[in-house]
């Protein structure tokens, strides 16, 4: 009579033995982390297209022939929106839209580096979208205590204050960074007929919840864990310094430091600073850069935060969509001459891609499509926890019932 051959099922290597136990335990101490981020992340990424539909009928002014008219001085503007909002703060800046059909926005910002959470930090963050060619003011939004501002901040720093948030989500995010490495180590099949169960559902009637649960986990979790590598090292990008000066080394071809220009200094007299100046600085920029979406002027008032500005820097936003393609001009604030000149094609390859960081991390890198993709697999990485959490719950319960 032959011997029936038993087959011993083969260990699992060491390292893909640790991978598991770390997988495990960072995934049970962070998972509700994780699922937070990912959820105020998904919420946010429509933000931008959410907003332009809902206050369509403010950011146009819907002004008749604004071709045929002038637009007021800045300073006057500015003179009338304070009249009719009776804000106590100073307003902090000002966007200039590049189309005319657009109205300007005005914005009161405050921080205050005391305070220790997201509502007490910004004493006032609103805007006042308004008619250039009037100054009528025709809607102010409470940026501050708006969904989306919130959603961020959690997002961001779990309204904590930003200094200090920032790390509070950055540490889990780079024990997640961990996760997502350990989990495609152990999703890697050790062989041909293991590698078709990891690339695709093949799921029956008969199929039961707890192996649905369990592919959802692996197979939605590879196909995700590209993109997901993508999200956390962008995310990680405002958390931690080091991350920033790696991908501007990396990516610069070895580059140590980001150019600087804050020896381009104001060398007018301060008296030659007057009512026009700042007029005489946005007609240049629009002069400049005629198919831009967009700049933005400081009104120089003091503020809680305030600090030493090297410059006066303006920032032109080329594209409606994202950040990325951004000018930066610098002026003398004092007589308005243009000192300087930064454009998209005069930045190395670091530089660009240190631009690009947020709009990869929200996927406006390319506009809808990615933002799509952002926000996918956003709800992929929050259904990771939940998934994962009822896989060891499974196999918990299932070893106590031995």
């Amino acid at each position: 009579m032959r011997r029936k051959k038993h087959h011993h099922k083969k260990k699992p290597g060491f390292f893909k033995k640790w991978s598991a136990k770390l997988h495990l335990w960072f995934g049970l101490s962070i998972g509700i982390l994780i699922f937070i981020i990912s959820i105020t992340g998904a919420l946010y990424v429509f933000k931008d297209e959410i907003e332009n539909f809902s206050r369509k009928e403010y950011i146009y002014h819907n002004e008749a022939n604004p071709d045929q008219k002038k637009i007021l001085p800045i300073r006057e503007m500015e003179r009338l929106v304070n009249e009719q909002t009776q804000e106590k703060y100073p307003i902090h800046w000002v966007n200039v839209p590049i189309d005319n059909k657009m109205s300007y926005q005005f914005f009161w910002y405050e921080h205050n580096t005391s305070a220790w959470n997201y509502f007490d930090e910004f004493p006032v963050y609103k805007l006042a979208y308004v008619n250039p060619y009037t100054g009528k003011v025709l809607q102010v939004y409470d940026e501050k205590n708006g969904f989306f501002a919130i959603v961020k901040s959690i997002h961001w720093s779990f309204l904590l204050k930003q200094d200090w948030g920032t790390y509070v989500v950055g540490i889990p995010v780079l024990i997640f960074l961990v996760m997502l490495i350990t989990g495609i180590v152990l999703w890697w099949p050790k062989n041909k007929a293991a590698r078709k169960q990891r690339f695709k559902f093949q799921w029956k009637d008969s199929t039961k919840w707890k192996r649905k649960n369990y592919d959802l986990h692996n197979i939605l979790g590879f196909y995700s864990s590209i993109f997901a590598l993508i999200l956390t090292i962008t995310g990680l990008f405002y958390a931690f310094f080091v991350v920033q000066a790696s991908i501007y080394y990396i990516f610069s071809g070895g580059e140590m430091t980001y150019p600087d220009f804050s020896k381009i200094t104001t060398k007018a007299p301060i008296e030659m600073r007057n009512e026009g100046t700042l007029d005489k600085i946005s007609d240049k920029v629009k002069e400049l850069y005629p198919t831009a979406y967009g700049f933005s002027l400081d009104l120089g008032h003091p503020h809680m935060d305030d600090h030493e500005h090297p410059n006066f820097e303006v920032y032109v936003k080329h594209l409606s969509y994202s950040y990325h393609k951004s000018s930066s001009l610098i002026f003398d604030e004092n007589s308005g001459e243009l000192l300087h000149r930064h454009d998209p094609w005069d930045k190395n390859f670091g530089e660009k891609t240190v631009a690009a960081n947020y709009d990869i991390h929200v996927g406006a890198i390319l506009g809808l499509p990615t933002k799509i993709i952002a926000f996918i697999v956003s709800l992929i990485i929050a259904s990771m926890p939940v998934t994962g959490f009822m896989i060891w719950w499974g196999r918990r319960k299932k070893t106590q019932t031995k």
